[in-house]
């Protein structure tokens, strides 16, 4: 039998971990983890590079991102779990590929470009957020991953670690694979405003809601704008509730809402109401994990210190080929 494929991924303790992170993200990397040799880390110093001023929260989110992903399934026995900032061979690896790395490579970006207009709020003019897809490279690299799971929009950032493995290999030997991006399915998952769903548009539902928390912001929640009666007909295709009554229900009750909706049978309340309890109920498991894990803290920081044990083991062996094919 042939060995399992290496796939590696990480996620920035900007803020507590949402819908959008569930769907988008974690239940794809806990799906994975039987037929893929996985490692998935906190990419702490990544985070560093927009919050920098604020570092104390970031260490507080990677704990609690800790405990959302084991809430969710990732499994430490399956996979590889790790804080960036534990592995000091990131930051070696990182020195390596800066020298080689153009900086037209890393200006031409499109998510540089795009933050560099977006979050206008912070000073990013920094050579840190400059050059963080050197970091992300050596991230990657390090662990020789065959693959990284990513959204469509996430894969110019493979193709640029692909760039700069090549480099590598061309100047020092064959030491790196060129990591393929795999495209994981992400369905749509909208904020209570219909904007994406984000800490930064306090428009999410997070993980760490408690149940009250979750019927008070679906209360909220914008449904068809264009109904503006109980008795107006809706469409379900353009409210949000709908979306998440998609996630959370059976399909005869998904058709049933659907049904009622478009012939003003169901109200918005009552539709809002329904998909609570849906919500709840996929959610169950997820808190009553999160609770049994705030529960025990010194299992958690176990289990981060064997992840990062694990993860160094790996990082060293490649830097010494590293070392090795730059001749230091």
């Amino acid at each position: 039998m042939s060995a399992k494929k290496r796939v590696l991924s990480g996620m920035r303790p900007t803020g507590p971990l949402h819908l959008g992170n569930l769907h988008g993200a974690l239940l794809n990397w806990a799906g994975m983890q039987d037929d893929y040799d996985c490692s998935f880390f906190i990419a702490d110093w990544h985070a560093l590079t927009s919050d920098y001023e604020d570092p104390g929260a970031v260490r507080a989110h990677t704990r609690s991102i800790f405990v959302d992903w084991l809430s969710v399934g990732l499994d430490p026995e399956k996979s590889t779990l790790f804080v960036q900032s534990h592995i000091k061979q990131h930051a070696e690896l990182f020195v390596f590929l800066s020298m080689i790395t153009p900086v037209s490579w890393l200006e031409r970006n499109p998510t540089y470009k795009d933050q560099i207009v977006q979050i206008s709020n912070k000073d990013l003019s920094t050579f840190g957020f400059l050059g963080y897809p050197v970091l992300q490279a050596a991230d990657i690299i390090m662990y020789k991953a065959d693959a990284v799971p990513v959204g469509v929009d996430q894969v110019p950032h493979v193709e640029i670690t692909r760039e700069i493995a090549r480099r590598f290999n061309y100047f020092y030997g064959n030491v790196f694979p060129e990591p393929e991006a795999i495209l994981t399915r992400t369905p749509k998952i909208l904020g209570l405003d219909r904007r994406k769903m984000s800490k930064s548009y306090n428009n999410a539902i997070y993980l760490s809601d408690t149940a009250d928390d979750v019927v008070d912001k679906v209360s909220r929640m914008i449904t068809d704008p264009q109904r503006a009666r109980r008795s107006d007909p809706g469409n379900p295709e353009v409210c949000n509730v709908f979306e998440f009554h998609r996630l959370y229900a059976d399909a005869a009750t998904v058709a049933e809402i659907d049904r009622d909706c478009r012939k003003a049978r169901i109200g918005c309340v009552e539709c809002k109401k329904r998909m609570a309890g849906f919500l709840l109920e996929g959610l169950a498991p997820i808190h009553a994990q999160r609770a049994y894990f705030l529960e025990r803290p010194a299992r958690v920081e176990e289990i981060i210190a064997n992840g990062c044990a694990r993860a160094r083991q790996v990082a060293e062996k490649t830097m010494e080929e590293v070392r090795g094919a730059v001749g230091m």
